[in-house]
């Protein structure tokens, strides 16, 4: 009950056109919902972001890019799947008004390829026919826009939880501008997001 009430106040914002994540109105500590899982980015005394947690329950799964080694000279900066999720009410405010609300937290969980490929480039087979099939989890990234905490980035801040099996790190600083944000800077389709690797899922359905 208290989730849904804090979900339809979150969705009167976008409806007047605020778009926004608030973390004024709502205190750290109700910023769950029934599920444990986090709504807006919490921050401890030392300024480093918590670990989003429980993602995998109600947050939407909008890509999975995927750069194997086998297709980058042995040697991809991620060999994994990236399994990208944001919460509800940012993905929600996204396809309203086109734009990442204050607070959007988008989170990059790396995905192992199941098991060594069969063939040279990695790939292997199975009754669907050759190619490459996820197995387990092995890191975690969070992107966070906070363009007051994080103006020197272009509002956005950048975060590794570990990029190797769980458990991941409870808590973690922003990287270096030049570790992650740079690059996003320099190579994003917009507001620092590769916005067309997901277009399928951020585009609405035409009525």
């Amino acid at each position: 009950m208290k989730y849904a009430l804090m979900a339809a106040a979150a969705m009167a914002v976008i409806v007047t056109g605020g778009a926004a994540l608030s973390t004024k109105t709502v205190q750290a500590e109700e910023a769950k919902n029934n599920y444990g899982v986090s709504i807006i980015p919490e921050w401890n005394e030392k300024g480093e972001l918590i670990r989003p947690k429980g993602f995998r329950h109600t947050w939407v799964f909008i890509g999975s890019p995927f750069t194997p080694n086998a297709l980058n000279g042995g040697a991809a900066g991620f060999p994994e799947y990236h399994n990208v999720y944001v919460q509800p009410d940012a993905f929600h405010a996204y396809r309203a008004t086109g734009k990442w609300p204050e607070g959007t937290m988008m989170l990059k969980e790396l995905q192992l390829t199941d098991h060594p490929g069969e063939e040279e480039d990695g790939s292997r087979y199975e009754v669907s026919g050759r190619g490459y099939f996820p197995g387990a989890v092995n890191g975690m990234d969070v992107a966070v826009k906070d363009t007051k905490r994080f103006a020197d980035s272009n509002g956005w801040g950048y975060f590794n939880f570990g990029h190797h099996a769980p458990p991941y790190k409870a808590s973690a600083p922003a990287a270096p501008k030049e570790a992650c944000a740079q690059c996003h800077i320099d190579n994003a389709d917009e507001d620092m997001v590769y916005v067309d690797l997901y277009k399928p899922i951020l585009t609405p359905l035409p009525n």
